[in-house]
């Protein structure tokens, strides 16, 4: 989820952003705003969010009047400490109007709410054609040219723990723990792994089987993986419309 934060108070920003990092563990933050002129500025350059965070009162006056300058599309949740804005803030394509200090639980039903209208539902066709792209005769792959500094080798497909994506890179990680970064896609991945052994939790992980080690409920009705080997403090998360999927593929 790319997300943008309007708010002129420190304190406030880093709140919120500490909420929605547990809440949401693929988060992106695009940017976080303090002023009308930054936020007018910003929003006509910059590629529009998948969702903006909105303080009512800001630096140099009321957020509404961004409105005036930028046709934004973006879905909008307010946070502010005045109530006396609700009735103008519905009227700027906003989905939720939140008093400061934000409650989690308020949070968490925004995010629902913003997941039932905006955004777009599972297309699982899609996947299930994917899988059946491979054509006829054709074997799954099976390994992978890898680079470290000038040096090439191979990976085989069956060493590998799991895959993951980091700031445009696919990166491999073996049985050992030991990472590599490839030159393909994580949805090219998913058409070339052999269904039976690797799973795509999520947007930006595959995991094979051998790898899982426990799977706990989370928020929002996910799931949460415990990989071994692990990456860092990296969160292996099961998104809620792939759960199903995924629990069917354990019981396989």
């Amino acid at each position: 989820m790319k997300v943008l934060i309007i708010e002129d108070e420190y304190r406030a920003v880093q709140y919120l952003q500490g909420l929605l990092t547990n809440l949401v563990p693929d988060l992106q933050i695009m940017g976080t705003l303090d002023s009308v002129e930054e936020a007018v500025r910003w929003l006509q350059q910059s590629p529009s969010p998948e969702l903006i965070f909105m303080d009512i009162q800001l630096a140099d006056g009321l957020s509404f009047d961004i409105f005036k300058h930028v046709n934004i599309t973006a879905p909008i949740i307010f946070t502010t400490a005045f109530d006396q804005y609700t009735l103008r803030a519905f009227k700027m394509n906003s989905i939720d109007y939140l008093l400061k200090p934000v409650e989690e639980e308020e949070l968490q039903a925004a995010l629902n709410k913003y997941g039932k209208f905006y955004q777009p539902q599972p297309n699982h066709w899609q996947d299930l054609i994917a899988h059946l792209q491979i054509r006829q005769g054709d074997a799954y792959r099976q390994r992978f040219l890898t680079k470290q500094g000038k040096a090439l080798g191979y990976l085989l497909a069956k060493d590998i723990a799991h895959f993951y994506s980091d700031e445009g890179l696919t990166f491999a990680v073996d049985q050992q723990g030991k990472r590599f970064v490839i030159d393909t896609t994580i949805d090219r991945l998913q058409t070339e792994l052999d269904p039976q052994h690797f799973f795509r939790i999520n947007r930006g992980q595959i995991v094979h089987l051998s790898s899982i080690r426990q799977i706990h409920t989370w928020f929002s009705h996910r799931l949460k993986i415990d990989l071994h080997p692990s990456v860092g403090e990296q969160e292996n998360i099961v998104s809620r419309d792939r759960v199903k999927e995924f629990k069917a593929w354990l019981d396989n």
